[in-house]
């Protein structure tokens, strides 16, 4: 393919060149017809042959001339329609003041039209034609009206041939004038169509003008190795889609015809390995026939990509899901054995079958202490990979609130009071009714009070407030401790992340808060965090499972329902 030529400004500049030599061209007509005129109405009256009236009549036929000299300064339809109103203007005077067809200026009568046919020019040609020849019959019509009413002229024969001279020379220059622009201005017009045939070969891919059932009307630049350009050209676009793909193509080009940009991926028939891109768009004024431009490109490669990343994905999720199952089956296998660790070494520990060296029982006391934390690590994991697995299974009744909160405070009480923390938790005075998993509920606020009391320092505090707010339950967990950054608050709540430094990462795993809000959303709600660094942290937990129950009736009387009863 043939590169495009460059854009220089002389080429950008053409359109206006043309434009501007037309207009000197008119300009000139027009000084050219003056002067003629000036030099004509001299020599008549120094040979004595145009007197009176006459006289100032072909005078005023200058007056057109100089005004056409106004298009240098600024050039439209408006201005030459004011300058052909000049000349139909000057054309009555001329021939009212003559003695009309009969007297000695009866050439200047065609002079409006002459003028239109040089004023027009290729697009307004035929417009300002006619309404110069409308001027030389207004002319015309006033000249003889003069000359029923004042009588004829005095014959004025060598100065009605010499003005009718100048005005057929006129004629013959308007008409050549016309011409030559009209060629100018349609040369120029398969000049700019070749500049953009260059500029269109030379784009990216395959650029094709197409009907509405997909027949070609124009093809630009290379198509992609999977399509064949002459069947393209002769047997349309849609044949060389593959089947299944020629209705979506279809919809996409009644779409871009609707006015919208549309893009659409088909495999060629030719090659189904390979895949097509296909950018459509409507062109043309909103009445004309609608055609649609179509961008073809390759998208075999970014196919491929596609395809890989999917497969990639696909297979990162199985293997995730497996994980995950594997983690979710095995809570037997891992449970079992570590049970077993820490029965035997709290036997030992409580020196159950007899004494024990001293170095030995503080050995005991380790296993049985790593045991058990390790046993929560794995319960933990396992819960979690049962979520993420969507194996767990709520073990919904129902229960008062405050006896799962309690059972969980009541477990962090020595940890707390062993590291120097203050430890309350505001419970209301009524039962707290819910419908919701006791072990759940428990194991929610048993991990947000072993986070709150592992990052509190000695001397801190933390509170927990239990209430319910019409059908929500609502837990809140506020300690003094060291807080949490602003940039790791979107980040907490998922497995396995961390907040602080390391000696700060080093006291979890990062799996409690993650829990708690699995365990929530479990229930249809929704956990919250608020914190300030060096200040403190509140976690909130808010459920949907409070339940509502009136008191009983009277044993005599009517049933007081109140106004606010859910």
């Amino acid at each position: 393919m043939t590169p495009a030529p460059a854009h220089t400004p002389e080429d950008a500049a053409e359109p206006g060149r043309r434009l501007f030599e037309g207009r000197s061209a008119v300009v000139a007509w027009h000084g050219g017809w003056a002067a003629a005129v000036v030099v004509t109405t001299v020599a008549a009256i120094w040979l004595d042959r145009l007197t009176g009236s006459a006289a100032f009549g072909a005078m005023a036929m200058i007056a057109p001339g100089l005004g056409g000299l106004m298009l240098l300064r600024k050039d439209g339809p408006g201005e030459r329609s004011l300058v052909l109103v000049g000349w139909t203007l000057a054309a009555v005077a001329t021939q009212v003041l003559s003695g009309g067809l009969s007297g000695p200026l009866v050439g200047f009568a065609i002079m409006p039209f002459v003028a239109g046919l040089a004023l027009g020019g290729p697009r307004h040609g035929v417009r300002l034609a006619q309404a110069g020849a409308a001027g030389s019959a207004i002319a015309a019509i006033g000249g003889q009206l003069s000359a029923w009413w004042i009588g004829p002229p005095e014959p004025r024969y060598l100065a009605a041939g010499l003005f009718a001279l100048i005005s057929a020379g006129a004629a013959v220059l308007a008409v050549r004038l016309s011409w030559r622009v009209r060629e100018r201005v349609l040369l120029g017009a398969e000049d700019d169509a070749r500049r953009v045939r260059a500029f269109l070969d030379a784009l990216p891919g395959l650029t094709l003008v197409i009907e509405p059932g997909g027949r070609l009307v124009a093809d630009y630049g290379a198509p992609p190795p999977a399509l064949d350009l002459a069947a393209l050209r002769t047997d349309g676009l849609m044949a060389s889609i593959h089947a299944p793909d020629r209705a979506a193509v279809l919809s996409a080009i009644d779409a871009a015809l609707a006015g919208e940009r549309s893009e659409f991926r088909f495999a060629p028939r030719q090659a189904l390995d390979r895949r097509i891109n296909l950018a459509l768009r409507r062109i043309g004024e909103p009445g004309g026939a609608p055609l649609v431009v179509a961008q073809v490109l390759d998208a075999t490669r970014q196919f491929a990509v596609e395809v890989g990343l999917e497969a990639a994905r696909a297979e990162a999720e199985a293997r995730d899901a497996g994980k995950t199952r594997f983690l979710a089956n095995m809570s037997h296998e891992l449970r079992t054995p570590l049970n077993a660790v820490i029965g035997f070494s709290d036997a030992m520990r409580q020196r159950l079958f007899g004494p024990l060296p001293v170095r030995y029982a503080d050995y005991a006391d380790s296993i049985h202490e790593a045991g058990g934390h390790l046993l929560e690590l794995i319960g933990d994991v396992l819960d979690v990979a049962k979520i993420e697995a969507e194996r767990y299974e709520l073990s919904r009744e129902v229960f008062d609130a405050r006896d799962a909160v309690s059972a969980a405070v009541a477990l962090v009480r020595v940890t707390a009071a062993d590291k120097g923390v203050s430890l309350t938790s505001l419970l209301p005075d009524d039962a707290v009714t819910v419908d919701a998993d006791r072990r759940a509920l428990k194991q929610i606020t048993l991990n947000l009070l072993s986070n709150a009391i592992k990052f509190t320092p000695s001397g801190g505090s933390v509170t927990l407030t239990l209430e319910t707010i019409g059908p929500y339950l609502e837990l809140v967990v506020a300690d003094t401790g060291v807080g949490i950054a602003r940039k790791d608050l979107k980040r907490l709540g998922r497995p396995f992340e961390q907040a602080g430094g390391s000696d700060q990462k080093a006291q979890g795993t990062g799996l409690g808060l993650s829990l708690v809000r699995s365990l929530t959303e479990l229930h249809g709600g929704r956990m919250s965090l608020d914190s300030t660094l060096g200040e403190g942290t509140a976690v909130t937990v808010r459920m949907p499972v409070a339940r509502t129950e009136r008191p009983p009736p009277p044993a005599n009387g009517a049933e007081i329902v109140p106004l606010n009863a859910h």
